[in-house]
């Protein structure tokens, strides 16, 4: 049983509400807050449905927020921790794998409200580490188990940053929260299947702020005077860090950039000052570089994941590169390629999963990329310190089957049993320059997605298998509801081969 988290809890919100709360997607803030901080805690009761019932779970939430802030100014939330405390009542699933430890990823939604503004903001990716699960049928002491022998996952991790716009009270509540339970047997291997997803409610309509904050207008006494050692600095406001190159890429190639954008600019002021936007020519900036990925996508249907690569990847860097002064943001488009053995795609990968929730099933699965090169769009903000960057990665691919057996039988599929058509694999990731953090490009990191799973076609010989696996694999309708992590290595770009980064390396996949 797979209960799933949607899309739209999964990825960081960028709103803007009447100009009045915005809340930022960089994963560290552009500012230190100059108030003073409170630890914060709250704890709120959570209906949790899991395969062997409906739980209600006391989740702790803590992080440290400042007790004021100026409008515009970003909040950073440090120190946060999401503590899950599972009774015993909920592990049944788990030790009927005969699951020895287990971990979670855990996704808070927190109700930011600012005045009469209100917008959710997602606290993602917050990791709880692996505890040991009690013995079945044993408690604490050789005493029969109770709920009390349940186990405690506490998650932590960073979160995005958020600034209010209005000088009226703030507050921080949690909301909805998604868990994604990950089991493993006592030599570490995953269990089958290896993870459970698990959405969470509000046991109640009440709200419990994690944080009351109170909001000032940027411009009031209570600003901090400039410091008299630096005149005419303000140290509430930093300014913005110098363009660097990035890793391995021509120093030269940026100063021929900031001089093109900068004579471009001023003959813009002459001529047409509301057209910003300037392209640069691809030939200054464009290189190559490899990579390898890794990573997992989820089986919803089949109630598992199935492991992804590594997969190397050719990529070639700032096809289009797009800086937009007004606007404060830069546009870059680069492509990539996957390659295996001389083919355009992803290593095959043998799987393992329960069809129709009791069929043990194995198949050897490809992802073969169709169409043209995989792009990557980079969107990177320039007006705060920290250049925060979200970049999306769309790639065009098929999925093939073989070598498939059903209940440790043989089941000939045929050369040919694919995908009727392609399917679009879209993965987000969020980060910032300065200094580097989440996921970037040339750094790497973890992107997230979902896709669809067309029905299927070619499956079998002697017989029509195609509605078998499409009942059993493909997306219901057009819903994209196929979750899919992967963890991108550092680039080895080609002009620095020498780098600390090449040759590329297999980067360890993340759950």
């Amino acid at each position: 049983m797979t209960l799933d988290a949607r899309a739209a809890a999964r990825r960081p919100l960028h709103l803007a509400l009447g100009g009045a709360l915005v809340v930022a997607t960089a994963l560290i803030p552009s500012a230190e807050s100059v108030a003073a901080d409170q630890t914060s805690e709250v704890t709120v009761p959570y209906t949790c449905p899991f395969p062997s019932g409906t739980e209600q779970v006391d989740v702790e939430v803590k992080a440290v927020l400042p007790v004021t802030a100026r409008t515009g100014e970003t909040i950073r939330p440090q120190d946060v921790s999401v503590e899950v405390p599972l009774p015993r009542s909920a592990l049944t699933r788990f030790t009927a794998l005969e699951a020895a430890t287990l971990s979670a990823t855990a996704e808070l939604t927190v109700r930011n409200t600012n005045g009469e503004h209100t917008a959710d903001a997602s606290w993602q990716q917050l990791e709880a580490p692996e505890v040991a699960l009690p013995p079945q049928g044993e408690g604490e002491n050789g005493s029969e188990n109770t709920d009390a022998d349940g186990v405690v996952l506490t998650a932590t991790g960073e979160v995005p940053t958020v600034a209010f716009g209005t000088p009226d009270p703030a507050t921080l509540a949690p909301a909805g929260l998604t868990l994604t339970l990950a089991s493993f047997t006592e030599d570490g291997a995953p269990t089958t299947p290896p993870h459970l997803t698990v959405v969470c409610a509000p046991a109640d309509d009440k709200e419990r702020p994690l944080a009351r904050i109170t909001v000032r207008d940027g411009a009031s006494p209570t600003t901090p005077a400039p410091d008299p050692t630096t005149p005419g600095e303000d140290p509430a406001e930093p300014t913005a860090p110098p363009v660097r190159p990035a890793p391995g890429l021509d120093p030269d190639a940026h100063r021929k950039i900031e001089d093109l954008t900068e004579a471009r600019l001023e003959a813009l002021d002459d001529e047409n000052p509301g057209s910003c936007p300037i392209e640069i020519p691809p030939e200054w900036i464009m290189t190559t570089a490899e990579t390898y990925a890794a990573g997992y996508a989820n089986a919803v249907k089949l109630d598992g994941a199935a492991a992804l690569g590594p997969a190397f990847m050719k990529v070639v860097l700032n096809k289009r590169y797009i800086n937009d002064s007004c606007a404060s943001t830069v546009d870059v488009t680069s492509e990539v390629e996957f390659e295996y053995e001389g083919k355009r795609q992803l290593p095959p990968t043998k799987a393992t999963f329960l069809s129709y929730g009791f069929m043990p099933t194995t198949a050897t699965m490809v992802l073969e990329q169709v169409g043209p090169p995989a792009v990557v769009q980079t969107h990177t903000v320039t007006n705060t310190p920290t250049y925060p960057e979200e970049s999306t990665v769309t790639a065009q691919l098929s999925m093939r089957l073989y070598d498939v057996e059903v209940n440790g039988v043989p089941l000939d599929v045929g050369p040919n049993c694919r995908t009727e058509r392609p399917f679009e694999q879209v993965l987000r990731g969020y980060g910032q320059s300065y200094p580097p953090a989440g996921y970037l490009v040339a750094t790497g990191g973890n992107l997230t997605g979902y896709a669809h799973i067309p029905p299927f076609k070619g499956c079998g010989v002697g017989e029509n298998l195609d509605p078998l696996f499409t009942s059993a694999i493909s997306s219901v309708g057009k819903k994209a509801d196929n979750y899919t992590k992967m963890t991108q290595a550092p680039l080895c770009v080609a002009t620095n081969p020498d780098g600390p980064d090449c040759p590329p390396r297999v980067p360890k996949p993340q759950k």
